[in-house]
């Protein structure tokens, strides 16, 4: 028997009073954290949710997330979070795909409109029965609700339902290039023991409690297990910032001598850019002890460069949403190898094959990363052709192709699949074409990444126009940015009158960088 939310529980009851959450000025202890936790459990079995039952989430980094994410697990349901920056017409894709009965979701303002795209989904989705406004206070109908209204009548005690090991836990949504966003479902012992097992290399424990900087997003697989899960297990204190600002996070990190933060490369550039005289980089430089990359390869450059600023070497690691993330990661034991991956999680086996399964053998032979062990998800949330063509025997196979050196170290050579990786977020070219397909002066779209200096990589889309029409780069950008989300839609976009395909008709992405 197993519920993820034991992490808060756990701590709950052996640390009451210390800060789990921190917000700006605004702390929540362990106790009030559980607390509120069990009034939104209450608040899902009284709306009729049961055991199974998906909930979705929709949440920036802000104490709500991590308090509805252990309530719809301790009411035995299963967490769907979901990316803020969705517009209405993915949500409602989300929801359905799912079939999510609730949904809880951010009101946002006029920079993040996410309450106003979260109802607009929800009115689409037709099992959502549902749907729960955090942060806002309107009366709304048709089966919608200010949170703030009815958690209140809620009890802040509650009998957590027990689950199975195998039972699923979260649903996260990816992606490959072969169509729209799947649901990995990821169960209880993948989450509980990717997270333990993540702690073993951070080298945390409750006595010493970490004090993390969660600049990663939750709602993705990276913060919620490397920050969150992990954290809670160990009653650190998890001080949030809803949007990543170079500027804020230093001085967050001083003033609440951070020990531990996660970010993806773009994020470390920024750091690093944003230093200056008002930073005393000598005292978050003394209450550091871990930095963590991962979500794209990390820059030789940048890795040093903090090194000899903050006096910390950046532990590089590896996964993905399917393996709960972390698969493979820097050994603490050892400096960092420049351009590594790392070694195989404790308990999780890592090999590289060929297009048949093969294994490929070898030092510094190239093959596909295969991945299995105790992270990897059981499938894809209701698509058994997609789930049989990424797995078998238990093993996943990533896309993503790789060398092993004579240690065992592996290091990433190139990604089999064409996802485009911005600013740590995973941009699917094949969706991106779809939805430009659907605007009437094209006729055909091929979407690739670029280099970019501070995103990583940017969206750029290359369009035949139909016969006939007048459309500009200008007018397609503006059109793409009103249906994808801020970090989906190309920034660059040329009219071509040709791509190069080969004789069976498949467009030649590598000519058009």
């Amino acid at each position: 028997m197993l519920n993820l939310s034991m992490f808060l529980e756990d701590s709950a009851r052996k640390y009451p009073t210390r800060d789990a959450l921190v917000l700006g000025d605004e702390r929540f202890t362990y106790a009030e954290t559980d607390a509120l936790a069990n009034r939104i459990a209450n608040l899902l079995v009284a709306s009729g949710i049961e055991p199974g039952d998906r909930v979705a989430l929709s949440c920036p980094n802000l104490p709500w997330f991590p308090i509805v994410y252990y309530g719809i697990l301790k009411a035995g349901a299963v967490v769907v979070p979901l990316n803020v920056l969705l517009k209405g017409r993915e949500i409602a894709y989300h929801l359905q795909d799912c079939g999510a009965t609730a949904y809880f979701c951010f009101e946002g303002g006029p920079d993040l409109p996410t309450g106003e795209y979260g109802r607009e989904g929800f009115g689409e989705a037709d099992a959502c029965r549902t749907m729960f406004v955090i942060g806002g206070d309107g009366e709304y109908g048709q089966g919608i609700e200010a949170l703030s209204a009815v958690l209140p009548t809620q009890p802040a005690t509650f009998e957590t339902l027990v689950r199975e090991a195998t039972d699923t836990a979260v649903i996260l949504y990816t992606s490959g290039t072969t169509g729209q966003p799947k649901g990995a479902e990821l169960s209880q012992a993948n989450m509980v023991m990717n997270a333990l097992a993540s702690n073993r290399l951070f080298d945390s424990t409750p006595s010493r409690p970490d004090t993390h900087l969660l600049a990663l997003p939750l709602f993705h697989s990276f913060g919620q297990t490397i920050n969150m899960n992990s954290g809670f297990s160990m009653g650190a204190t998890l001080v949030l910032l809803p949007r990543f600002e170079a500027a804020a996070a230093l001085e967050i990190m001083e003033r609440e001598a951070i020990t531990l933060f996660a970010g993806v490369p773009t994020m470390y550039w920024g750091l690093l850019g944003a230093v200056d005289d008002s930073v005393d980089v000598g005292r978050i430089a003394a209450d550091l002890r871990k930095a963590i990359s991962g979500g794209a390869a990390l820059p030789v450059e940048i890795r040093g460069r903090f090194a000899k600023r903050f006096g910390v070497q950046i532990l590089e690691g590896y996964g993905l949403s399917e393996t709960s993330p972390v698969a493979l990661f820097s050994d603490p034991e050892q400096d960092p190898r420049t351009g590594s991956i790392g070694i195989p999680l404790w308990g999780v086996e890592v090999r590289l094959v060929d297009k048949d399964w093969n294994t490929v053998e070898g030092a510094d032979v190239v093959g596909e990363i295969a991945i299995r062990g105790h992270n990897v998800m059981k499938g894809y949330y209701g698509r058994p052709e997609a789930t049989a063509e990424a797995m078998r025997n238990g093993w996943f196979r990533t896309g993503d192709l790789a060398r092993r050196d004579a240690d065992g170290f592996y290091y990433i050579v190139d990604r089999a699949k064409d996802m485009i990786v911005r600013g740590g977020f995973n941009v699917y070219p094949r969706e991106i074409e779809e939805v430009l397909m659907t605007h009437e002066a094209v006729s055909l779209a091929a979407v690739i990444g670029v280099p970019h200096e501070s995103h990583g990589e940017e969206v750029r889309a290359y369009v035949i126009a139909q016969p006939g029409t007048d459309v500009s780069d200008a007018d397609l950008i503006s059109w793409s940015k009103e249906r994808m989300a801020s970090y989906k839609y190309p920034r660059e976009v040329r009219i071509v009158e040709e791509l190069p395909m080969t004789a069976t008709g498949k467009i030649l992405k590598r000519e058009l960088i």
